[in-house]
């Protein structure tokens, strides 16, 4: 004989299920497919990724960590980038800086990734940790960059001058100019 469950331990057990990606959630199909992942590349994979992306007109790429505080309180204004300016030609894509050999900084990564709902493009360097700074060249993060459609960067944000800190409503006024065809404002190179 099974135990009696009550009407709320039903309910429970199957917000749980449907928490977790089951197939309750879709309606009793195959699991839900969770759009967001973190990709791990080369440097080289990543670059040809940015110059190989024809749908886009610009690409912006956000340098973090896990282990950054300001990257992580920063990051839902990428998400929000995403939703704005997606469909007007932008790809978006967070790139993790985070030591791929640490696995606890990568569930953290992904975790934080599916927290913040990010639907985008979002690449671990596969790379020994450290060479993401180098090949950025870049000291410290956040940092982001701005690709045009051929691959090379006409615009970078970094925290390198402590008298010239960029903001996120920088990035975002550069996105807007080059979009409109307009030249990136002086404030934001």
């Amino acid at each position: 004989m099974l135990p009696r469950i009550s009407s709320f331990a039903w309910i429970a057990l199957a917000a749980a299920f449907c928490g977790s990606g089951g197939w309750i959630a879709r309606g009793g199909d195959a699991p839900a497919n969770n759009p967001v992942k973190l990709e791990s590349l080369k440097w080289t994979q990543f670059m040809d990724r940015i110059a190989s992306n024809k749908q886009a007109k610009f690409t912006v790429v956000d340098a973090w960590a896990t282990t950054c505080g300001p990257c992580k309180e920063n990051f839902p204004h990428l998400v929000e980038m995403h939703h704005k300016y997606g469909k007007k030609g932008l790809a978006v894509i967070s790139l993790s800086l985070d030591d791929n050999s640490d696995k606890k900084a990568l569930v953290d990564a992904e975790k934080f990734l599916q927290e913040k709902k990010a639907e985008f493009t979002n690449i671990l360097l596969d790379e020994e940790f450290g060479v993401g700074f180098e090949k950025l060249n870049i000291g410290a993060i956040p940092a982001v960059f701005l690709y045009g459609p051929d691959g090379k960067e006409i615009a970078r944000f970094t925290m390198e001058d402590p008298n010239n800190q960029f903001t996120y409503d920088d990035v975002e006024k550069a996105i807007v100019a080059v979009l409109d065809g307009k030249p990136i404002p002086k404030s934001s190179k």
